[in-house]
């Protein structure tokens, strides 16, 4: 007997959830979705459903930067494959995440039936763009490329203390909200300078920001 497809839904917007939720299960109608609302979320989520088949995601949660939750999740869960729905919908920026291990850019504007589509597609082993994006090419810098590899090799935690960093909270606001010692977070600062490659924390931040995706102004998406 073939298992149900399991489907992880990552949007901090219940509504959109609920319209992204319709449309995988027209395009799965035996699945099960799982819905997370924040990086955090869905990290949780990932690790008690470590068998999902597919997870669509946000680029601007609570809790990543841009393209920092999709580096972070890739290089944490390779062989999940991450499909990015999005209203930052700039040809460029569907690019990069394709360059960053996207298997898919689904655009928020999308009519649910193309999203039904899409994520067919991708769960076929196919990478999914918008016709008018899937012809052009824009790699990903050298760079960029690197300081994405380093980002994936932090822990979870080291994650989430690097983005309260890029909030510009202290170490002790990141241990209240982590109910962590701050000797803790002075100690996963030291391990994510180390893994960065960097020397300060204003130099983390900056390097994180390589990784940022402005948000639309129409919909926090």
């Amino acid at each position: 007997m073939q298992l149900a497809q399991k489907i992880i839904i990552a949007d901090d917007h219940p509504l959109f959830r609920a319209a992204l939720k319709q449309a995988v299960t027209q395009a799965v109608p035996d699945v099960v979705v799982i819905e997370a609302d924040s990086l955090t979320a869905l990290q949780e989520t990932v690790e008690a459903h470590s068998d999902a088949d597919l997870v669509l995601l946000d680029l601007h949660m609570p809790g990543t930067n841009g393209f920092t939750g999709l580096v972070f999740l890739r290089g944490q869960n390779p062989s999940m494959p991450v499909v990015v729905v999005s209203g930052s919908e700039e040809p460029r920026v569907m690019r990069r995440a394709i360059e960053y291990g996207a298997s898919g850019f689904i655009p928020k504007s999308a009519p649910l039936e193309t999203i039904s589509a899409a994520i067919l597609d991708v769960l076929e082993g196919e990478v999914w763009l918008p016709e008018e994006v899937a012809d052009g090419a824009e790699g990903v810098s050298e760079d960029d490329a690197e300081f994405a590899a380093k980002l994936a090799s932090l822990t979870p935690q080291q994650f989430r203390v690097l983005m309260m960093l890029t909030e510009g909270l202290l170490n002790k606001q990141i241990a209240y909200e982590l109910n962590v010692s701050e000797a803790t977070i002075k100690a996963h600062v030291t391990a994510i300078l180390r893994k960065l490659g960097v020397h300060s924390r204003t130099q983390a931040v900056i390097e994180a920001s390589r990784l940022g995706v402005e948000a639309p102004k129409t919909e926090l998406g």
